[in-house]
């Protein structure tokens, strides 16, 4: 199967590198032609595709795909490959398969409870607002969407936070937010692949939604450190964004991967997940202590 893949970043690659394995051809979109070279020679076939230009072998590439994923968020002018590409790929005849990589933050706040699928999306958030306009439009074209949580993994976590000297203990009374491990969710756009759900909604979460400053002691034992000091969020300098994540609450079911998908999470928590990262040698230099 040949899937292309609009926005090659973090977890794009990972994805990529999982569906190479299992014998894919995957051709992916880069906005610069240096990153496609480098691509290229890594023996990933890339196209560059930005707001001021596309190559021509894209709409030959979305006529030949079996699947595409979209990995790209929207903006202030809308989603850049609907604008783009929306009637091409509503055309293609032999697409099997058609993905976008969503948010939880669709769902707004809920102060600390439990949401899932059938939870309506809502968000005073203009940025958020966007991404849910994107979902509608994809979910119109038989898109599975794919809501996902915290990323984390190599290079992306609290333990290279430590050795970086910039984790921080932030903390917000009651606050939770659920993760996910760049590995799991490649599993599940696998599973997605294999029982396909057109306009299927799907939670790529962990099971255990954990207050942020929970997560960065338990990196912290793992390394053999002292955490950081609590930070109350009051008085934390963070940016506009980040502080936007913290007016949301909510816990964050993930039964359809579980159930329709049957996928097992190898990282059910950050406890497996950060474990396995500092095992493979993430974080401070030293003794690997396990927890």
């Amino acid at each position: 199967m040949k899937m292309l893949v609009f926005g090659f970043g973090y977890t794009a690659s990972h994805i990529s590198s999982l569906l190479r394995r299992k014998g894919y051809e995957v051709v992916a979109t880069v906005r610069t032609r240096a990153k496609a070279d480098d691509l290229d020679q890594a023996g990933v076939k890339a196209r560059v595709y930005s707001s001021d230009h596309a190559d021509a072998q894209i709409l030959e590439d979305i006529r030949s795909s079996d699947a595409i994923l979209i990995s790209v968020p929207p903006n202030e002018h809308g989603d850049p490959v609907l604008r783009s590409f929306a009637g091409q790929i509503a055309q293609v005849q032999n697409l099997r398969w058609l993905g976008y990589l969503s948010t939880v933050g669709v769902y707004g706040d809920h102060a600390g409870n439990w949401v899932d699928e059938k939870t309506p999306t809502t968000t005073e958030n203009g940025r958020l607002r966007d991404r849910i306009t994107a979902e509608k439009e994809w979910l119109a074209l038989g898109a599975h969407v794919f809501r996902l949580s915290g990323i984390y993994g190599p290079g992306r976590n609290q333990l290279v936070q430590l050795a970086a000297g910039t984790a921080r203990r932030i903390v917000k009374p009651n606050q939770v937010f659920n993760r996910i491990h760049v590995a799991d969710i490649a599993s599940v756009i696998e599973a997605s692949l294999t029982k396909s759900r057109p306009g299927g909604i799907y939670n790529v979460t962990d099971n255990e939604p954990a207050p942020p400053q929970v997560v960065v002691e338990f990196a912290a034992r793992l390394c053999g450190l002292a955490p950081p000091p609590e930070i109350p969020f009051e008085s934390a300098e963070l940016s506009p964004m980040a502080r936007s994540f913290y007016s949301h609450n909510r816990r964050v079911r993930n039964d359809f991967i579980r159930e329709e998908l049957g996928v097992t999470l190898s990282y059910p928590s950050y406890r497996e997940g950060l474990a396995a990262l500092r095992a493979e040698g993430e974080g401070p230099s030293g003794q690997v202590r396990p927890e």
